[in-house]
């Protein structure tokens, strides 16, 4: 056993529940890794479980999942992996808002030489989650027009650009002029600003009356339901996120009669449970960022002993791109 220093929360709440706090970091077991974070990710998840949105981990709790490290020990019978070596990582159990930590060694990815620390942590959850909306929950075609809510924030640039990559038009909603030029920066081709218009008559506009194929939702409360009326008559409405709230309930049979909808509800750790799965969608993103297709913007970086103030700057929902925490 060793000691380290970590982020932990003993209670449901705002940003100030968080602590920098001492833990003890055991020695790994077999099959396990023993990791020094070098770069930490900040996610939409550790918030919405930090203040009880989301299902919270037995208290207390360190957050996080998403970070990039460097292996100090290995366990019994783990052969791919070496001391010294750079790997990232984005999976639960949470934990990652700290310096040190023990993880299964299937749960790694050995990073390539090209791609950097930073890269990862910013990217990473967010990337590989970009790649399941485009690939798996709506196989993205050239020529198809889609609609990308929070289209300036982390994983909304990435899926901005890799679903431009792809051949879509994008139609994507954020809240400022700013962020709009952010946005149409990295392969929005129609930022609306929804504060100052109607985003479902802007669709309609855009598409001539003919709606769209899949709306990417990551809002939840604000956005959902006039979602649903920018889809044509097989729209898919993918929801992934719900940084507004939890949207009302659906009463399916008092949709349009007239419209067949979609609707899911994707999970990362669904789409990258087994193993295959997570190194398919890894090389999948680090391909597109060598290609210079995607490329992850990081907005701050934060001490980790401050993640509070990472945390108030996310849910200002005045940032763009990513923000990473530096143990």
């Amino acid at each position: 056993m060793g000691k380290s220093w970590a982020i932990r929360f003993h209670q449901i709440g705002g940003p100030e529940v968080l602590r920098w706090e001492e833990v003890e970091v055991r020695r790994p077991g077999p099959g396990e890794v023993l990791l020094r974070n070098t770069a930490i990710g900040v996610n939409m998840k550790e918030i919405g479980e930090r203040s009880g949105e989301y299902p919270c981990p037995p208290l207390p709790d360190i957050p996080g999942i998403e970070a990039a490290a460097v292996v100090l020990e290995t366990g019994a019978g783990v052969t791919e992996l070496a001391a010294g070596d750079r790997v990232g990582y984005a999976t639960m159990p949470t934990g990652s808002y700290c310096q040190e930590r023990v993880l299964p060694a299937d749960r790694l990815l050995k990073l390539p030489a090209d791609i950097d620390d930073i890269t990862v942590a910013a990217g990473l959850h967010k990337g590989m989650t970009a790649r399941y909306l485009v690939r798996k929950s709506h196989a993205v075609r050239r020529g198809d027009t889609i609609l990308v809510h929070a289209a300036a924030g982390g994983t909304g640039l990435i899926l901005c650009q890799w679903a431009k990559h792809l051949g879509a038009t994008v139609i994507g909603t954020v809240s400022t002029q700013a962020k709009a030029e952010v946005a149409r920066a990295h392969g929005c081709d129609f930022p609306i600003i929804y504060t100052e218009q109607d985003f479902v008559a802007r669709v309609k506009e855009i598409t001539g009356g003919a709606g769209l194929p899949v709306v990417y939702d990551s809002v939840g409360k604000d956005t959902f339901t006039k979602s649903l009326e920018c889809l044509d008559e097989l729209g898919t409405m993918v929801l992934y996120g719900i940084a507004s709230g939890h949207p009302p309930p659906l009463e399916l049979m008092k949709f349009d009669i007239w419209k067949s909808y979609f609707y899911t509800r994707p999970s990362f750790f669904v789409h990258t449970r087994k193993r295959e799965d997570l190194l398919a969608s890894a090389w999948d993103l680090f391909d597109v960022i060598r290609r210079g297709a995607v490329k992850i913007e990081v907005h701050a970086r934060f001490p980790l002993k401050d993640a509070a103030e990472a945390h108030r700057a996310v849910e200002s929902r005045k940032t763009t791109g990513s923000i990473i925490l530096i143990p």
